[in-house]
């Protein structure tokens, strides 16, 4: 894991990274991680920009862990955030399995269940791509543009308490 501030021209840019284990459980505690990034960040969990990237961050991941998995193989998270933008970045180790750009996404049939996480993606992020990736595999990057985002900096009065919502993370048994 890896968190980094650097200051560009009075803009304070912040960047997460981290890899997880591309299983569903790392799936699930990739979005878990990025909501809590976002309150040590200032952005309140249960905020409309938490909310909407949390749900982008869950959809992305399930599909590294679906299409991209290569066995042996994380996938890796990338949060950054700077004046007015945060962005949100999933990469897998599969470059030949790539999404259609958004322009050119399928509707999936009304009783599927699957085919619709791009579209909520679409739907709550301001903008989406696949992006080249060094070394192996693909990226595929959210932006969300948020104006307020210019003010961050400071750390929230929670911080050092428990957050409500998920209490400790379960113990893996370990056989």
């Amino acid at each position: 894991m890896s968190v980094q501030t650097r200051s560009l021209d009075s803009v304070t840019v912040r960047e997460f990274r981290r890899r997880f284990c591309a299983t569903r459980y790392g799936a699930r505690l990739a979005r878990q991680v990025a909501v809590d990034r976002l309150e040590g960040w200032g952005i309140a969990y249960g905020s409309e920009l938490s909310d909407r990237v949390a749900a982008v961050v869950g959809e992305l991941a399930a599909n590294a862990v679906l299409h991209g998995r290569v066995p042996g193989r994380d996938f890796e998270v990338c949060l950054r955030v700077g004046a007015g933008a945060l962005q949100v970045e999933v990469s897998d180790a599969r470059g030949e399995e790539r999404p259609p750009p958004a322009e050119q996404l399928v509707l999936p049939a009304a009783d599927s269940e699957r085919g619709w996480g791009l579209w909520v993606v679409q739907a709550v992020a301001d903008r989406w791509e696949v992006v080249e990736r060094v070394g192996v595999g693909k990226t595929v990057a959210a932006e969300f543009r948020e104006p307020d985002l210019g003010v961050l900096g400071r750390e929230p009065a929670s911080r050092n308490r428990p957050s409500p919502r998920t209490g400790p993370l379960p113990k893996l048994a370990l056989s």
